[in-house]
């Protein structure tokens, strides 16, 4: 066995995890305002789209200040995740121990977008569709969008975080507070705003709990880490030191499998870009790397679930890649079906099918790409691309984004424009 494979290569979640979430640089005064004709760009649905429900794969719903105080449980008011304004910033708390920034929030309240800044700096300056379930839909309808799937913004939920709360009562009811905030924003807006669920990872009968609970909730989907083993507890990694399924993993896989709730890896979820990337760079010449880098990141988490045997174990489990780019989707395929032939993957592990044939289990979504949409939807799939917009989120699709849809689909006829902005997501999601 080699001897990283005895060791481990995984990087420890920390009691820091949260406070780096979002860099101060990040969010620090300065940046460039870009000025957005809000009516221009808030005309609805392009007539190529009329009849589509479009659905927004991948946005961030800025937790409210008052998330976590609001809905408490019986008695734990005081010791639950707060807002403090530090200075101009606001920022998350637990007592005393800062759980990071609020996120990404580049959409200011008059609709313009801040350029070379990760987010401003607190809630008076963010657009209020960031955080809030009416203006939301707002700015919703304006896009021309219908649903959106949306991930959390803040740190608040950040496993080594609440792990190193060292209160494990706290940790899990944070978790239920901000599931049971998704379902309350589902209800809120018809099912329209569909937060995914996150869970408590470090322990596998909680996470199967609150999993199959935010299931009955009608929750559309589950967040999960690449390396579930970052929590640091025995067992926690999907796959066994006999090559087989973690149990810590299987009741929680096999429920998915069988309700077709479907399991989501979002950009950041894998890789540490960090570790690539040349010292003494700029904040402004580090970050398009690091976006960039962790698209590498989602491929080799779908690579790792190629390779693992558990799509063969599960054949009816679908995986989302969140903020992932689709267009190099081709590339990892072919490589990763040479590979398998070279080195013998599939006959000395049992693999049943192809990389290619795996990835039908597999969905991807596009925002910024306009070439990977225009010439390779037909080799990558038809019925595997999905489309997002990143809102409010930095390099998100704002404004513009009937524009961009016009210009990368308005070739295809009119059953492809509704495949890709509407029936994918349907059914990775199971809307109504």
């Amino acid at each position: 066995m080699p001897d990283d494979a005895k060791t481990g290569s995984v990087i420890k979640a920390s009691a820091d995890d949260a406070k780096r979430y979002w860099l101060e640089e990040g969010w620090s005064p300065g940046g460039f305002v870009r000025q957005v004709d809000f009516a221009a760009h808030s005309k609805g649905v392009h007539p190529l789209f009329e009849g589509i429900k479009i659905v927004d794969c991948d946005t961030h719903f800025t937790e409210p200040p008052d998330l976590f105080t609001r809905n408490a449980p019986a008695g734990m008011k005081a010791k639950m995740p707060h807002v403090r304004r530090v200075g101009n910033v606001d920022r998350w708390f637990v007592g005393d121990t800062d759980m990071g920034s609020i996120g990404g929030n580049v959409i200011a309240a008059d609709h313009n977008k801040l350029l070379g800044r990760l987010a401003y700096e607190n809630y008076d300056q963010i657009n209020p569709g960031s955080y809030l379930v009416k203006p939301r839909l707002e700015e919703m309808d304006a896009m021309g969008v219908y649903a959106q799937i949306c991930y959390q913004n803040g740190g608040q939920t950040q496993a080594g975080t609440l792990l190193a709360l060292n209160d494990a009562g706290l940790a899990n009811a944070i978790m239920i507070t901000f599931n049971d905030a998704c379902a309350e924003r589902m209800a809120e807006s018809n099912g329209r705003i569909n937060c995914m669920a996150t869970l408590p990872y470090w322990d596998s009968k909680l996470l199967t709990a609150e999993a199959r609970r935010c299931v009955d909730l009608g929750i559309k989907g589950l967040v999960m880490p690449d390396r579930p083993e970052r929590v640091g507890t025995p067992g926690s990694a999907y796959i066994g030191p006999d090559g087989k399924v973690s149990p810590y993993w299987a009741e929680l896989f096999e429920m998915c499998d069988a309700t077709g709730t479907p399991i989501n890896f979002h950009l950041n979820a894998s890789l540490d870009a960090n570790s690539a990337i040349w010292d003494n760079l700029g904040f402004d010449q580090r970050l398009p790397i690091h976006a960039l880098l962790h698209h590498a990141g989602v491929a080799a988490t779908m690579m790792n679930f190629m390779v693992s045997g558990i799509l063969d174990t599960y054949p009816n489990l679908k995986i989302g890649l969140i903020e992932s780019g689709m267009g190099w989707v081709p590339f990892f395929l072919e490589g990763l079906d040479h590979q398998f032939s070279e080195f013998r993957t599939r006959e000395n592990r049992g693999l049943k099918r192809s990389a290619k044939e795996y990835f039908q289990q597999f969905w991807v979504s596009y925002w910024f790409e306009s070439y990977a949409p225009k010439h390779m939807l037909e080799e990558i799939g038809f019925d595997r691309v999905m489309f997002e917009t990143d809102f409010p989120h930095p390099t998100s699709l704002y404004p513009g984004v009937q524009e961009k849809l016009a210009d990368t689909l308005g070739g295809y006829d009119y059953a492809t424009r509704k495949l890709i902005l509407q029936d994918n997501a349907f059914k990775l999601y199971n809307l109504s």
